[in-house]
């Protein structure tokens, strides 16, 4: 059992000295890869991991169609001005494939874990000669995969998997031991700026986790541009998390004085310190209002546009 350290007893500067350390004796002289998405855990990952095995680590932004509008090349541009070489690996192909036709939110779950896992960081592995995978797991991901409240995509050997065996490298987590609010403390102790250790969290499958449904280039165009509009509407809002979600089947509305069976899109703002419990944020009625008018005026194909008012538990943060 993973042990836990919290965030009011940690000493950040002696965390990351000690993962340096033992990262460094790890990979040896070997060469170690990484995927970053520029949230705070992948971002904390790839900058300790820079600081133990500096170009010996392999970082790369996988872009797999699913991200917010613009979001690779931010992320490759901040990183580079940090020193930290990140190549995008164009991924779309691999993943839209590997989740056409699926509904059911666990097999498309497993569908983006075999993909990251098997075919694109296999292939990484195999063109780099690299060893190990760094990536940011951190405690809260472990909890609800063994919990069976939902299997987060990066739990590997948690539930049993051989990662050397079934892919052929090992997987390294230096943040394993932390909650969000744990890491947030070393991003700032990394000295990364304010906007990625505070940034909001953002779900490893991306937009794919916030299509319930079959989830097609289509229907993530449609997520993206009404996330744009939520992320603009809240971005001073303090929260802790910020997500719009587009629901599966159509419902009917009216416009232009006809009907048109469209979409709709659920809106959810929590406050939370780190992600185990959350409550719904008291948005004021003028902001729901505008975010709702903004998304069925500049979103085509959406007449609906909901709020979720039910606290984590018995929901969860994120809908897939």
């Amino acid at each position: 059992m993973t042990q836990e350290i919290k965030a009011s007893e940690l000493n950040p500067e002696e965390f990351i000295a000690k993962q340096v350390e033992e990262i460094r004796n790890t990979v040896g002289d070997g060469i170690a890869i990484n995927a970053l998405s520029g949230g705070v855990d992948s971002s904390v990952v790839t900058m300790i991991g820079h600081k133990a095995v500096g170009e010996q680590l392999k970082t790369y932004f996988i872009d797999h169609g699913m991200m917010r509008e613009g979001e690779p090349e931010q992320v490759k541009e901040l990183f580079e001005s940090f020193g930290v070489k990140v190549e995008i690996y164009d991924a779309r192909e691999e993943f839209f494939n590997a989740l056409e036709g699926i509904d059911d939110p666990e097999e498309k779950r497993e569908a983006i874990t075999r993909t990251f896992y098997r075919d694109v960081f296999g292939k990484l592995v195999r063109e780099t000669g690299a060893k190990f995978l760094m990536q940011g797991t951190i405690l809260t991901d472990v909890d609800e995969t063994v919990a069976g409240i939902k299997r987060q995509h990066n739990i590997l050997t948690q539930i049993g998997v051989d990662t050397e065996k079934e892919f052929g490298y090992r997987v390294l987590e230096p943040l394993i031991q932390l909650r969000k609010d744990g890491v947030r403390v070393v991003a700032e102790a990394l000295e990364l700026p304010e906007d990625i250790y505070n940034r909001m969290p953002f779900l490893g499958p991306a937009l794919a986790g916030r299509v319930i449904g079959e989830v097609t280039p289509a229907r993530i165009a449609t997520v993206r541009a009404a996330t744009t509009i939520i992320e603009e509407e809240l971005a001073e809002s303090g929260a802790f998390q910020y997500m719009a979600i587009l629901h599966k089947d159509r419902v009917t509305g009216m416009r232009e004085g006809e009907r048109e069976f469209g979409q709709q899109i659920e809106l959810r703002c929590w406050e939370s310190v780190d992600a185990r419990v959350a409550t719904p944020t008291r948005i004021p009625y003028e902001t729901l209002e505008k975010m709702a008018t903004r998304i069925v005026g500049e979103v085509p194909g959406i007449v609906s546009v909901t709020y979720n008012i039910t606290p984590k538990p018995p929901s969860t943060m994120e809908a897939v």
